[in-house]
């Protein structure tokens, strides 16, 4: 299987380091789980991950690069293959993703055992995020009901305050 890591980061082969970070924090950002709600997103930003991994890796893009020169002639011979037989010249999809071809393979194994350390990298940042992200909710927690406790004895004391100043002033009365 090959993942078009371009066209999920919406750019060109040719982009810069730079052009790609800027990518990735935007893809980033619009499949955060925060702006997705009842959505899991993990899948696409392990992918999104694992593309900047690779392509910010300079031996990793030069191999990934030659893969996919090699995907684009495969692609182009299939549209023309697809055409001439009056069928759709878009290339199948393995899935509603215009990024990932099941039906083309990488043929670089050092590229494929990258990309697989790529995909396990993204998978334990994702837990590592997930795990993080569940000790913040645990401490916010925590020193929420901390700030209540001390909110609600705050108002025990006022109350008190104010009763004892009420009962004071009848007193005087």
């Amino acid at each position: 299987m090959f993942v078009d890591y371009y066209a999920l980061f919406e750019i060109s082969a040719a982009s810069t380091e730079e052009q790609i970070k800027i990518a990735f924090k935007k893809q980033a950002l619009r499949w955060h789980p925060d702006k997705n709600p009842g959505i899991d997103t993990t899948e696409k930003m392990q992918i999104l991950n694992e593309a900047k991994l690779i392509l910010l890796d300079e031996q990793a893009r030069y191999k990934y690069d030659i893969q996919y020169r090699r995907f684009k002639q495969y692609e182009e011979v299939k549209n023309q293959k697809s055409a001439k037989d009056n069928h759709n010249a878009k290339s199948k999809k393995s899935s509603e993703q215009n990024y990932t071809y099941a039906d083309f393979d990488i043929d670089d194994d050092i590229l494929k055992r990258w990309i697989n350390n790529a995909k396990k990298q993204a998978v334990d940042l994702a837990k590592k995020t997930i795990e993080e992200l569940k000790g913040m909710t645990k401490a916010g927690i925590k020193e929420g009901a901390k700030e209540m406790g001390n909110a609600f004895l705050y108002q025990i004391i006022f109350s008190i305050i104010i009763i004892l100043i009420i009962a004071s002033s009848r007193a005087c009365n």
